[in-house]
């Protein structure tokens, strides 16, 4: 495991309006390792996600990408980065074949004919690189797809553009036990192959079981980065519903060890 972020943020602030969603935020996800980002409704997490991926711009602080500075301004730049965001809702077509689905927008072509056997052979080898023997058809329709099977076709469409940084909205949601296991180890796995891998999710049974670190986002401040053997379930509820934590000594900003005084952010700044 390296030392260094592979992604790193630095005092991020974003706001819409009058409303301050994100303060001084600070943030790093390191390769091989899964990263936690955990916080309440309305604690900012999903503002993060989308000013990571270049959907939002933020209004202050810094990227870095291996250590150097970058600029993300819009999807594209994130995706040149390595950066891919599996979102909640999957984002597959029904009507469309698994290797349709991972290729959709991206289709490999022989002039004006689209190169199936190519874009079949690289679906294959990804799935196969991850390990995934849940899938019995790479020709199969997306919409005859188990929920946990779909959650892998999400997860092996977000990696197969040599992703470095993959971030994962809530991957286990609405999914069955033994599906949620398969998923939790395809997470796993994806740190595993060296991926810097960034887990939201407000089951603290799936952070406990494959995360290395946790980040604590409490009304858009980052109150907390610890490693994930060095806090408990109980700690981490207290960071989350109240954004300190008196038994570790860690509260409102960004990790800092000062357990007094009120976080800087109104209650109901961030969304």
């Amino acid at each position: 495991m390296s030392a260094t972020p592979l992604l790193e943020l630095r005092g991020i602030d974003k706001s819409f309006g009058p409303v301050q969603v994100l303060r001084d935020v600070a943030f790093s996800a390191f390769p091989g390792q899964v990263t936690a980002l955990v916080g309440d409704n309305g604690a900012g997490k999903s503002t993060l996600v989308k000013c990571i991926s270049g959907i939002y711009p933020t209004d202050a602080g810094e990227f870095l990408f291996g250590g150097r500075p970058v600029s993300i301004h819009n999807p594209r730049d994130a995706a040149e980065l390595g950066i891919e965001v599996v979102y909640q809702d999957l984002a597959l077509c029904d009507n469309l074949d698994i290797v349709q689905n991972m290729f959709l927008g991206r289709e490999k072509r022989h002039g004006l004919v689209l190169d199936e056997p190519t874009m079949e052979q690289m679906a294959a080898d990804t799935l196969a690189g991850l390990s995934v023997r849940t899938v019995t058809s790479l020709r199969q329709q997306v919409s005859s797809l188990s929920g946990g099977q779909r959650q892998t076709v999400a997860i092996a469409k977000a990696v197969l553009w040599n992703s470095k940084v993959v971030i994962l909205d809530e991957p286990t949601a609405a999914l069955g036990v033994a599906q949620t296991a398969q998923v939790l180890e395809l997470v796993r796995r994806l740190a595993d192959n060296g991926l810097a891998v960034v887990l939201i999710s407000h089951n603290m049974n799936d952070v406990f079981a494959v995360s290395d670190r946790i980040a604590a986002l409490y009304l858009g401040q980052m109150v907390a980065e610890v490693k994930t053997t060095d806090i408990t379930h109980a700690q981490i509820v207290e960071l989350i519903t109240a954004g300190r934590s008196g038994a570790l000594g860690l509260g409102s900003g960004n990790g800092s060890n000062d357990t007094g005084g009120e976080p800087a952010a109104a209650p109901g700044a961030a969304r």
